[in-house]
């Protein structure tokens, strides 16, 4: 793929944060207190683990990574806490000033943020029954880099598997086949519970398992 044919991973990103600002604009204040998809996080908490690397630089970074092996749930339980006391307003002011990636999540020209964000969007708006229609392009730009990112961890949920999007061109793997929607497929790389009942094949008991633990 030449660099004029590359996709804009950055220009992506920005979108996603920006459609996700428009989400949290229109929340109620129950809303921002509710369950999401990521096990004992509010909304709120996920807005704010989303943004809490941006501003720490490389040896922040490294810092909140070596403080966080002896905190439970680990470095990102640091970021979550450090923004426990702003308020929905605040929040959404953080998401506003950071719209174009800086620091980690600006990695890989942008991907690492757009994966996060693709992920953690819907992490939010699944519980909450708030539907969109992803533009086709960002799952298609995500599934790749989400099936080999550490912090995401999927080799060893599809270890074994074929996995097939029904929606894009997209295909991964080899072993019994999973198939189905490019975001449904996402979240399931991404160990999200209660997927795997949207996606089809004889693979999928395999991938349910796993994800159950």
């Amino acid at each position: 793929m030449s660099r004029a044919d590359r996709p804009d991973y950055m220009a992506m990103a920005c979108a996603e944060r920006a459609e996700i600002a428009d989400l949290l604009v229109s929340l109620t204040p129950q809303q921002w207190d509710a369950p999401t998809l990521c096990e004992e996080w509010r909304v709120r908490d996920v807005v704010a683990h989303m943004f809490s690397f941006e501003d720490l630089g490389l040896w922040g970074t490294v810092g909140r990574m070596v403080k966080g092996r002896f905190v439970t749930g680990g470095p990102n339980a640091i970021g979550v806490a450090e923004h426990a006391e702003r308020s929905p307003d605040e929040l959404v002011a953080l998401v506003k000033d950071h719209l174009r990636p800086r620091g980690l999540t600006a990695g890989f020209g942008g991907r690492i943020a757009l994966t996060d964000g693709t992920i953690h969007h819907q992490d939010i708006r699944r519980p909450l029954s708030l539907e969109r229609q992803i533009p086709p392009q960002r799952p298609a730009a995500v599934l790749d880099f989400a099936k080999t990112a550490p912090t995401i961890g999927a080799a060893k949920r599809i270890k074994g598997l074929t996995l097939s999007a029904t929606d894009l061109n997209w295909r991964t793997g080899n072993g019994p086949l999973v198939e189905g929607p490019g975001e449904s497929l996402l979240m399931a790389l991404a160990g999200r519970k209660g997927v795997t009942g949207e996606l089809t094949g004889d693979g999928v008991p395999t991938l349910a398992k796993c994800i159950a633990g």
